[in-house]
């Protein structure tokens, strides 16, 4: 026991740079303190004292913030950082290395008995508010961004972000490399979006970037071939683009970012 207790305190030190010594993480980090008496609070349920073990989970919801199911099964090296607002069910499982931040909820979607909440296998990041809702699974590794609502199994190594979240694919090099040569032509700007975590909105932008690139290509292909039957109708200008059309959807790169 601990062991496993000084194991939880070597965690904290890995995954929290605030922490700065072994007896602020013992004394002020409830999260550390709410896997503890849940830890205590499970043995009695796994014994048939479940009064007494909900009692332990109440005292622990009252002092730190953070509501564990006295029912539910929790791996080692387990890691909720600020952890106010938290709430697991009864029949979640969560494996090891997992961290939750502040306001999750791994929660059911149904009254019926039986496994009714979420399955985190080893390694899973839960981000601050996000919402874990039904008997499914989250793979290892995997990420889940803040305020999501994760509805669906979700890949091992996957990123889910969004209401109702959506697996993040993230682009290739050379298709990264085209989408953004096809963007600067036209002179777009996807402002305030990463590539490597597209919203569906620019997602779909970034479509329509591939679709203009193939029809560029095709259409220059299309005047070499009518230059060389002797037409001069490539040789007209397209329409150009005015920064004016694009007031509102883009910026330019030296403007200040808005709020």
């Amino acid at each position: 026991m601990f062991e496993q207790m000084r194991e939880d305190v070597r965690s904290v030190f890995h995954r929290d740079p605030a922490a700065r010594n072994t007896l602020e993480v013992v004394t002020c980090y409830p999260g550390l303190h709410a896997v503890w008496l849940h830890r205590a609070a499970h043995a009695l349920w796994r014994r048939e004292w479940k009064w007494l073990a909900r009692v332990v989970s109440n005292f622990a919801r009252w002092m730190t913030g953070i509501e564990i199911h006295p029912g539910a099964r929790i791996g080692r090296r387990f890691f909720i950082d600020h952890g106010m607002g938290i709430v697991i069910g009864e029949t979640a499982e969560i494996g090891n290395d997992v961290t939750l931040y502040q306001g999750v909820t791994l929660g059911g979607t149904s009254w019926d008995a039986g496994k009714r909440h979420p399955t985190l296998e080893d390694g899973v990041v839960v981000g601050a508010g996000a919402k874990v809702l039904g008997p499914f699974t989250v793979g290892a590794g995997a990420k889940i961004g803040s305020n999501a609502v994760v509805t669906k199994a979700v890949p091992a190594g996957a990123t889910a972000v969004g209401i109702p979240a959506r697996i993040i694919v993230p682009l290739n090099d050379e298709q990264a490399e085209r989408r953004q040569a096809m963007a600067s032509k036209l002179g777009f700007d996807a402002y305030g979006v990463g590539q490597d975590m597209p919203d569906p909105v620019a997602r779909a932008i970034g479509q329509l970037l591939d679709h203009l690139h193939a029809v560029d290509g095709r259409l220059e292909g299309m005047c070499k071939a009518l230059q060389g039957l002797g037409s001069d109708y490539c040789a007209k200008d397209l329409p150009a683009l005015r920064d004016e059309d694009f007031a509102g959807v883009c910026r330019d790169p030296g403007e200040a970012p808005r709020a």
